[in-house]
């Protein structure tokens, strides 16, 4: 549920002092890895008593920009822009294609396939402190099992 819609339908909304103790300890986080959370979204949903509950994703690079720290510092003193270490490479590499969104969008090159799985990588590596190990694949497996393993202790 977006909380626009929540105010509109006068139901209750999170607490901005809530959402922002989660931005600041993502931030901490980040911190101390070197990077510098940007900015992020959040998306919330109703349980089934009615709480309001945040859902999906949290601080990741599909839903927050990163940037180093050290690469920040430096393009404020030339001007220009710190490195993206988030889906953000990936936005401006299809803008810099002409894609704006609309129709079939370009092939991605196989560099900026890597490039984007490195920076990925790094990031996962510098938040959590831990070697990126990949996952089985194909994910479907993995994920039904997580959630039948939920579904049958909840």
């Amino acid at each position: 549920m977006r909380l626009d819609d929540a105010a509109r339908n006068g139901q209750p909304q999170p607490t901005s002092t809530g959402v922002l103790r989660v931005f600041k300890r993502g931030q901490e986080i980040a911190q101390v890895s070197g990077f510098l959370l940007v900015d992020t979204k959040y998306e919330f949903g109703r349980a089934p008593d009615g709480a309001l509950i945040l859902i999906d994703e949290v601080h990741t690079p599909d839903s927050s920009r990163f940037w180093r720290r050290e690469e920040f510092a430096q393009a404020q003193r030339s001007g220009g822009e710190p490195e993206q270490w988030d889906k953000e490479y990936i936005r401006l590499w299809y803008a810099h294609q002409g894609y704006r969104g609309d129709g079939e969008p370009p092939q991605l090159e196989d560099a900026v396939i890597v490039e984007s799985a490195r920076r990925y990588i790094a990031l996962h590596e510098g938040l959590t402190g831990r070697t990126f190990e990949p996952a089985a694949y194909p994910a479907q497996p993995r994920i039904a099992r997580t959630l039948q393993t939920f579904l049958a202790s909840a």
